[in-house]
């Protein structure tokens, strides 16, 4: 109800229309004066107090000119009882609430009624027939009041609901980036452990055992020297391909099978503990999937170099039809798995395994070695 300037044109339409009812309808020089005057009241009502207002002090007086008047000009003139088919619905128009616009226009049917009652000549005859037909105008006022204030009130709960919609979008859109951003820190948190901090702690061993075989004057000192620069020069290509976030380098040249048993030589190069690396043969896996077999296979060795005090170490994958395993074995010190663990290597190997739907399970015992055995499910590119 919000259109003032189609109000204003109902307003003055109606206005035009009972004007030209008076002519046709032959009213005498008095009532049509009277008529007229009532007319441009309540058209004056409407510009000077009640346009644009809804619920004020103005608007209220202008229902009451529009009820008074109506009366009073039915009073004067029967037919001037069509003048309450613009002020019924201008009263919705003015009021708070739909408890103030059915009182008012409850008021309007009885300022009417009684108008039309008087102009009729105050007989039994006339005040059954104004109760009549304001009885029916009331009724048909408040059905299609009350249809349209219903419709009013779904059209404001639903832009209610639509602006909290919005709101709620725009606060899963924040939470939605910092998801985003704290997956992409954990999945680089575990891309640098498994493979330039990985290979940082062998260019440290590396670079003590230089020191230990330079101060004994050992003659392997210059292989122990070719394997850190070889070392290092993984480390950086490992960088190279972290920043360029694509699959690891290892995997670039003969897959997951290749990959495996060179980093079982370079591991027992660099620490002195044999490893015995079992793959398949050439297996066509999704590379994603060779990604995690390779960090796993890099972090369980990891774990055999620093705390296994370990002689003998291997790796073995298999691959069924519908999953790949991974076992990485030892026959050093062990530990208890059930204790409170602060590095972040196998955590990490099991959120890496657990985003794409695998499992991981130690085997362990202090004294006995460790096997952990890594599980994924596995998808064959068409």
């Amino acid at each position: 109800m919000g259109n003032t300037r189609g109000w204003d044109v109902a307003v003055v339409a109606a206005a035009a229309i009972l004007v030209a009812l008076l002519i046709v309808n032959g009213a005498e020089d008095g009532e049509l004066i009277a008529a007229l005057v009532a007319i441009l009241a309540v058209v004056l009502a409407w510009f000077l107090l009640g346009r644009g207002r809804s619920g004020t002090r103005r608007s209220l007086a202008a229902s009451a000119v529009m009820i008074v008047v109506s009366g009073i000009a039915t009073g004067i003139h029967p037919g001037m009882a069509t003048m309450q088919a613009i002020v019924f619905p201008l009263l919705w128009y003015f009021s708070r609430s739909t408890r103030s616009a059915v009182i008012a226009n409850a008021l309007l049917a009885l300022s009417v009624g009684i108008g039309y009652f008087v102009g009729l000549g105050a007989t039994a005859s006339a005040f059954w027939q104004a109760v009549v037909i304001e009885a029916i105008s009331l009724a048909g006022s408040l059905a299609i009041g009350l249809w349209i204030t219903r419709i009013s009130e779904q059209s404001d709960e639903r832009a209610a609901l639509l602006d909290e919609l919005r709101r709620t979008q725009a606060r899963l859109e924040v939470v939605s980036r910092d998801a985003g951003v704290l997956s992409e820190r954990e999945r680089l948190a575990r891309e640098i452990h498994d493979t330039i901090a990985q290979d940082l702690t062998g260019l440290v061993l590396l670079a003590q055992r230089t020191r230990r075989e330079l101060q004994g004057g050992s003659a392997t000192v210059g292989e122990t020297v070719d394997l850190l620069e070889d070392s290092a020069r993984a480390a950086l290509a490992e960088t190279r391909a972290l920043v360029a976030a694509s699959a690891p380098v290892a995997l670039a040249d003969g897959g997951i099978e290749a990959a495996l048993r060179r980093l079982g030589e370079r591991f027992a190069r660099e620490t002195g503990i044999a490893v015995d690396v079992r793959a398949p043969g050439t297996t066509a896996i999704e590379r994603d999937t060779e990604v995690v077999l390779l960090r796993c296979a890099q972090e369980g060795l990891a774990n055999v170099r620093k705390h296994s005090g370990a002689g003998a170490a291997s790796v073995t994958l298999s691959i069924a039809a519908l999953s790949a395993t991974l076992v990485v074995r030892d026959d050093g010190s062990g530990f208890d798995s059930g204790a409170p663990r602060h590095g972040y290597g196998l955590d990490g190997m099991h959120d890496r395994l657990a985003l794409v739907g695998g499992t991981l399970d130690i085997d362990t015992a202090p004294g006995r070695g460790t096997v952990l055995t890594a599980g994924l499910p596995l998808a064959v590119p068409a």
